[in-house]
């Protein structure tokens, strides 16, 4: 007997609404989720900024002078900031006292490339700085 109260499945006027929720979720979603990891970056290369701020601080224990590149304090970014990040360090043994500036710029290509914030920078006296108009960098 073929009665069409017993067939099952979706009808197409269904299947249509459950991909729109699904569309407007996607869209909502999306942009919540870049801007998460966009900030998980943004920490990421912060922590090591400070990282490489305390190496330097050891280095100047033990030669009296800050080192001049990430070479000479023997650093190398982990996989999650190199990624993203181009990290440097500049110490100046000319200025008195002697100083350094730790930098972490986007990656043009990347991720963060159009992070808000741009190059987070930390120096000797421990200022951090980050591009102009942005703000919560460093937390």
């Amino acid at each position: 007997m073929n009665n069409a109260t017993n067939q099952r499945g979706f009808t197409l006027i269904e299947l249509m609404i459950t991909v729109a929720i699904i569309g407007i979720l996607a869209t909502i979603a999306m942009p919540s989720y870049r801007e998460y990891v966009m900030r998980s970056n943004r920490t990421a290369a912060a922590s090591y900024l400070l990282e490489v701020a305390n190496l330097q601080e050891r280095y100047f224990l033990d030669a009296r002078a800050y080192a001049a590149d990430m070479a000479a304090l023997g650093a190398t970014p982990p996989t999650e900031v190199s990624s993203n990040y181009t990290i440097t360090t500049a110490g100046d043994n000319t200025a008195t006292p002697p100083a350094y500036t730790v930098t972490a710029t986007p990656i043009s290509t990347g991720p963060q490339a159009s992070d808000s914030c741009g190059t987070l920078t930390l120096n000797s006296k421990g200022e951090k700085g980050y591009a102009s108009g942005a703000s919560r960098c460093w937390n």
